[in-house]
């Protein structure tokens, strides 16, 4: 091809395309509006502290292995990983707490103070649940079919009745496991889906799966040292990346793509163009149109706190979550306002990596679930919504004997869904793309490739296989590979 194939947005999406593709011999331009690549998985660093914007935490290393073995290179000479563990540490209000492990008999121990049995329980839970992963993995997360019959055609038929569809993923954990408190912290994992686990799939079950059997990890310098590798590494093979350069519109000819327009007024022709942006937002403000099909769900939005701390805890653990006592209502309310018991995760890299902070001080990152801008309302009163959350949060915080009380937070950031919007063009404020219920997964979500427009193409957490920084690194495979099929078929 003599023109290049160009990417708009250099989320982990974006840039895992562009490997793929260079690698497949293309020539790859990629605009970024911001000034750092790497969307959701941004940096801010302010007075020595340095703070991941999004992801915080690494799982499933082998796809990031493989993005770097693609372009013939090795992931560990750019990059140290280090296992975390525990992986994460449950809190209840009461004092109960669960620390997850990687390790089977530190982790079976610790179930058992849950329920009697928890070695014979998670021993079944880990095999089934491993045929499970495995499967879907093979057969499915990574096809780039169009239709539910295309998607299941080349899968062992007997396996499919094994993934548990017609079961809610509470009521897949319960064929293990009694306690509740173990079936909501293994099932917590579903309101980043965009759901509750009384209502996703069963078959969801394999993402608490992946944190206890191949664990967690954490890269030496942040999350933000994955993309600055992976940044290199695309340089490296010839893939340019322009910061600073955001998109105007995509430019099409009838039913096909002739190139983009950037905000300065420049025109870049290609008939390949590559959308690391939600797809509704895509429509509406690169191609000026509203997206044709029906009214997509999203995932929840998230009010984020970045902070710089003075001092340094010695209890704290690098990744925690603070559950509420009642589940279901909290989910039920995220729908529209705060719960009035309010879940969130917390995660303190300076506990393992001292580097994101100056000496004798520590970093924070805080997120809490909220609605999207359109379920909250016109009404909805941000502002008091960030102060309510702080308040919350230090509280609980305190209640847990983690006292931060306001004047130890030195330096702080606070994101809304309308930051995210505006950072990273996600739709509705959505903070993880599109929902991950049964009617919205494989070939029924977004497809990578326009059903109207030749040449436009979509990567990333709202097309498949879905969120995650894993899965939209594979989804940069997939449009590489679906393009490829299509140039050279």
């Amino acid at each position: 091809m003599s023109k290049p194939i160009v990417i708009i947005g250099a989320g982990l999406g974006g840039l895992s395309a562009a490997i793929h593709l260079r690698a497949k011999g293309f020539k790859v331009e990629l605009y970024e509006q911001n000034p750092l690549p790497g969307g959701r998985a941004n940096r801010i660093s302010t007075d020595g502290f340095s703070f991941d914007t999004g992801p915080s935490l690494i799982n499933y290393p082998w796809v990031f292995e493989e993005l770097f073995a693609a372009s013939g290179a090795d992931m560990h000479r750019y990059l140290t990983l280090k296992p975390l563990d525990p992986s994460v540490v449950f809190f209840w209000r009461d004092g109960d707490r669960l620390a997850l492990s990687a390790d089977f008999q530190t982790l079976a121990a610790e179930l058992e103070r849950f329920e009697d049995g928890a070695h014979a329980k998670l021993t079944l839970f880990l095999a089934e649940t491993q045929r499970r992963f495995h499967y879907l993995f093979r057969h499915l997360v990574t096809s780039n079919a169009r239709t539910i019959l295309e998607w299941i055609a080349p899968a062992p038929k007997g396996e499919l009745v094994r993934l548990g569809l017609h079961r809610s993923l509470d009521r897949e954990l319960a064929r293990y496991f009694r306690s509740e408190r173990l079936r909501a912290a293994l099932g917590s994992y579903a309101m980043y889906l965009g759901g509750s686990p009384y209502e996703l799939p069963g078959t969801f079950s394999i993402l608490p799966f992946g944190e206890l059997y191949y664990g967690l990890w954490y890269p030496e310098g942040g999350i933000y040292s994955l993309v600055e590798a992976v940044c290199r590494r695309a340089e490296e093979i010839g893939v340019r990346i322009h910061s600073n350069c955001p998109v105007r519109a995509i430019w099409v000819d009838g039913s096909c793509v002739n190139g983009i327009e950037l905000a300065d007024g420049r025109v870049i022709e290609a008939s390949i163009v590559i959308s690391n942006v939600d797809v509704p937002t895509t429509h509406e403000l690169l191609l000026g149109q509203s997206y044709p099909q029906r009214r997509w769900r999203m995932t929840p939005g998230v009010i984020t706190f970045y902070w710089g701390i003075r001092g340094q805890s010695s209890t704290m653990h690098h990744h925690c979550i603070f559950l509420p006592d009642v589940p279901r209502r909290a989910y039920r309310q995220l729908q529209r306002q705060l719960p009035d018991d309010l879940p969130f995760y917390l995660s303190m890299p300076s506990r393992s990596d001292p580097s994101v902070a100056p000496p004798g001080s520590s970093t924070a990152f805080v997120l809490v679930p909220v609605p999207t801008l359109s379920a909250a309302g016109t009404a909805f009163d941000w502002e008091k919504a960030v102060e309510q959350a702080r308040f919350e949060v230090l509280r609980r915080l305190e209640h847990h004997g983690f006292s931060i009380t306001p004047s130890d937070i030195v330096v702080e950031h606070v994101w809304t869904p309308h930051q995210w919007r505006k950072h990273f063009g996600l739709h509705d404020g959505s903070a993880f793309g599109a929902v991950h219920t049964l009617t919205n997964i494989g070939p029924l979500r977004w497809h990578p490739r326009d059903r109207k427009y030749q040449g436009l193409y979509y990567v990333g957490a709202s097309t498949t296989p879905g969120t995650g920084l894993p899965m939209v690194t594979l989804s940069g495979k997939m449009v590489a590979d679906m393009i490829a099929a299509n140039v050279c078929g």
